[in-house]
């Protein structure tokens, strides 16, 4: 394809010298040796790479990237890849949704930036609403594997993502985008407009030393998809400044991310059981709310305006540094150091009922659910107490007010990656490596005031929150963990038989630490807790229920040695075969181990116990500049193959045992360029799990899961795209089938599968003297789909919440860039 319609959203950066699929420097620059240069260009067919190593890995480039909708969150783009589902809440990229590898959920799978990880520090789940602008993303590299040896991951068995940034250009360069979109479905009649503009400005070398840099911003402004309230306000900031150290590849990297995110629940009033199905029933307003005119003397009733889960806020302010850095300290001797620090300020919206009195037991503070006391409320709403605070200013502390209570979590996470290798000689090469990560989890559940529509005054109470009349502030959540990685690894890598065979063969040994504080009374094996404001009150409500469990302290500590083995066979230097071995452990989340403490320290349900697995690989891969393709099989066994899903109720992961699972299938891609214009690339997937026995439910009862399927997997997944060049014009069309999943574990409902189908058009204003100038269209859901794109899951309910799947929608894109 010519060079101009080859260039992309940030065409004035310069490519890298070698394209790297690996997830920290160390590990990129052990892998250079395998890779030879990375993935060379005339290897790459219009932007897919499947990388020469043992693990089946399928790289997407920015020359792809860049043909989607900017804007667009990468997980959607990696959705042509073999193994990945991925269903998106809004056609934007700015809502986020459910992601998959070979089955895996999000939490099972490890995503990188630059090597450092971006899954949740408690839960492990991924947020792809807050991922870098796609602009600034060099590539992304899928490994259906396992993961590196240094990799600081906690749960990584569904294989890993590695998103590497991109480096500065030499050339002083800048570039501008603004885009406008709308949705244009069946059934809508409002107007859902999507605007966003960004800019990247490249310094070029500005200093003797070879010192360059760039820049980039980005606003996208959205409304809901699907309900008449809310949408998303979103800002991105990113840079990064690269300094070379000599001329041997050894150098410094600094980059810096910021992400700020306010947007609503796109969510659903639909269940998997109740949703209808039609065009027609996707579209709907917020049901109408009450509003009771607060009066002194009278026990007011709380309003139910901001009760509804679509106008639920979502806020989130995300950030982080991370440094790369290359030494060569003597011939054939390298260190690599990561460095990184992250940020991370959310939380999960919701409301609740708060008393201005105090409660039954006569203290105040606390959180607890099936009052009664306000017959306008149901037997599950849940009430603050604050012992005599004048909430409505009507002057008197005997009214319910409906208040901001959302399940608030703050993190700081630091952490580093360190790599020593060493070439013994040009066919033999080892590594060691060290690494550090610790994140400071803060998770609490502050209560903040809303306005009589129902906004909140703020949107993270915990800036300004409401305190009972001593000044305490009253939450439903309230503990503090540390969790804590210290990781040595090593790995050696040889070549054989003129370099025909080539052998890895490694090992990790992860030790974790959980700290844990919970500063409330834990009520039930759930986790549920109540949270008296006061030492009295505690004591008040743990003599009264003696089943209860004080506020505590608990340390729990996981590791183990986790071997790797690979390798490859090169046919001659395009076709070769390629197999691996890997035993996985996963931690369970914080989620999981403060339900623990409820019971014993000592006892089995006091110590959840990790998930282990053992992952096999074999396949075959063929490379040139006309094709690029790989074919895998793959067969993984667990023991207490844990399964997590988000409860919208709580705001909180749900956390599931099903024993022991094996899973296995096969995943294959082909992309062909048969001539300079044209490519096609197909892909697909089959899989199957097997939950191998029942899963106990209670002392004496047993759900039917043995021989189950695991619930939420699509059982396989195909598709396709062709891109053309026809004078000034691009043309792209892909198509992706998701196959069934299961609702619950026992395999009694399922969801149905779907086909979607995008478009997307780039025309060149080169011809009007604007080379690096390009209007691009692009339309996704091309014939209106109406799908549920995901659901809650569980062991055996029948039901989950629905969530839809993006509507039929269109944007335009002015690119310019000089």
């Amino acid at each position: 394809m010519k060079k101009l319609l080859m260039c992309s959203a940030a065409m004035v950066v310069a490519a890298m010298p070698a394209l790297v699929h690996a997830q920290s420097t160390g590990s990129q620059d052990f892998e250079d040796a395998i890779v030879v240069t990375g993935a060379r260009a005339d290897e790459s067919v219009a932007g897919v790479t499947t990388p020469d190593t043992p693990k089946a890995k399928v790289t997407i480039e920015q020359e792809l990237i860049a043909r989607q909708r900017p804007g667009q969150s990468i997980n959607e783009t990696l959705n042509l890849v073999p193994g990945v589902s991925f269903s998106n809440q809004d056609p934007w990229g700015s809502l986020g949704g459910s992601f998959t590898i070979r089955g895996f959920s999000a939490d099972r799978v490890s995503q990188t930036i630059d090597g450092i990880p971006l899954n949740d520090s408690g839960n492990y789940a991924l947020y792809t609403n807050q991922q870098l602008d796609p602009e600034v993303i060099e590539s992304a590299t899928v490994s259906l594997g396992s993961t590196d040896v240094d990799s600081p991951t906690a749960s990584a068995a569904g294989g890993t993502i590695n998103i590497r940034s991109l480096t500065p250009s030499d050339e002083m360069g800048a570039m501008f985008s603004a885009s406008y979109g709308n949705i244009v479905a069946r059934g809508n009649d409002d107007d859902r407009a999507y605007h966003r503009v960004f800019g990247l400005f490249q310094t070029g070398v500005f200093t003797a030393i070879g010192t360059k840099a760039w820049f980039s911003a980005s606003r996208a402004v959205n409304d809901s998809s699907f309900v008449n309230y809310g949408g998303v306000d979103k800002q991105q900031y990113n840079g990064k400044i690269y300094q070379p150290l000599g001329s041997n590849g050894d150098f410094i990297s600094i980059a810096g991310h910021y992400n700020q995110n306010r947007n609503t629940f796109n969510g659903s009033t639909y269940t998997t059981s109740s949703f209808p199905g039609t065009a027609e029933s996707r579209f709907y307003e917020t049901p109408s709310c009450t509003t009771d005119t607060a009066e002194a003397g009278v026990t007011d009733i709380a309003d139910s305006c901001g009760s509804a889960f679509e106008r639920r806020y979502n806020p989130s302010n995300t950030g982080n540094v991370r440094i790369n850095s290359r030494f060569t300290l003597a011939q054939g001797l390298t260190l690599t150091v990561d460095p990184s620090f992250q940020y991370t300020k959310a939380n999960g919206g919701g409301t609740s009922y708060g008393y201005e009195g105090a409660n039954a037991d006569g203290y105040s503070g606390g959180y607890y659910t099936s009052d009664s006391r306000n017959t306008a409320t149901s037997s599950s709403t849940q009430y603050y107490y604050f012992g005599g605070v004048d909430l409505n200013g009507d002057g008197d502390t005997q009214d319910f007010v409906r208040i901001l209570s959302p399940s608030q979590t703050e993190t700081k996470r630091y952490g580093v990656i360190a790599n020593l290798g060493y070439e013994i000689d040009p066919n033999n090469r080892v590594r060691l490596s060290y690494t550090f990560d610790r994140a400071r989890h803060r998770q609490t559940g502050e209560a903040g005031y809303l306005t009589l529509s129902g906004d909140p005054v703020d949107v993270f109470p915990v800036n300004d929150p409401i305190t009972d009349a001593d000044g305490n502030v009253i939450q439903k959540r309230d503990r503090l963990s540390y969790a804590t990685l210290n990781q040595i690894a090593g790995e050696y890598r040889g070549s054989f038989a003129d370099d025909s065979i080539v052998l890895l063969a490694g090992a990790r040994a992860p030790f974790f630490t959980r700290d844990l504080n919970q500063y409330c009374v834990t009520t039930d094996a759930s986790g549920n807790v109540a949270c008296p404001a006061t030492q009295a009150g505690i004591d008040a409500l743990l003599a009264a229920n003696s089943s209860y469990a004080a506020p505590q302290s608990r340390k729990i500590t996981y590791s183990k040695l986790l071997p790797n083995l690979g390798v490859t066979y090169k046919f001659n230097d395009k076709a070769s075969l390629f197999t691996s071995y890997a035993k996985n452990l996963s931690v369970p989340g914080t989620d999981a181990l403060y339900g623990a403490l409820y019971f014993d320290e000592d006892s089995s349900s006091g110590q959840p116990k990790p998930e282990t697995s053992d992952a096999f690989d074999l396949g075959f891969r063929y490379q040139s500049g006309i094709i690029q393709a790989q074919l895998s099989g793959w067969y993984t066994r667990y023991n207490n193959r844990l399964a997590s899903a988000y409860d919208a109720d709580c705001d909180c992961t749900v956390t599931r045992n099903l024993g022991r699972v094996d899973k296995y299938g096969i995943d294959g891609s082909v992309a062909v360029r048969p001539v300079k214009d044209l490519m096609f690339y197909v892909f697909g997937s089959y899989l199957k799990s097997e939950i191998k026995d029942d899963v106990q439910t209670s002392a004496t009862a047993y759900a039917a899961t043995a021989g189950k399927r695991e619930a939420g997997a699509p059982k396989y997944t195909f598709g396709g795209r062709i891109q053309g060049t026809l004078g000034p014009v691009d043309l792209g069309l892909q198509v992706k089938r998701t196959g069934e999943r299961y609702v619950n574990d026992i395999n009694t409902v399922k969801l149905p599968g779907y086909t979607l189908v995008d478009l997307d058009a780039r025309f060149s204003l080169a011809q009007f003297g604007l080379e690096k100038t390009f209007f691009q269209l692009n339309v996704t859901n091309l014939f209106d789909k109406v799908y549920i794109g995901y659901s809650g899951t569980s062991l055996t309910g029948t039901s989950g919440t629905a969530y839809l799947g993006a509507p039929r929608a269109i944007s335009g894109s002015m690119v310019v860039a000089f």
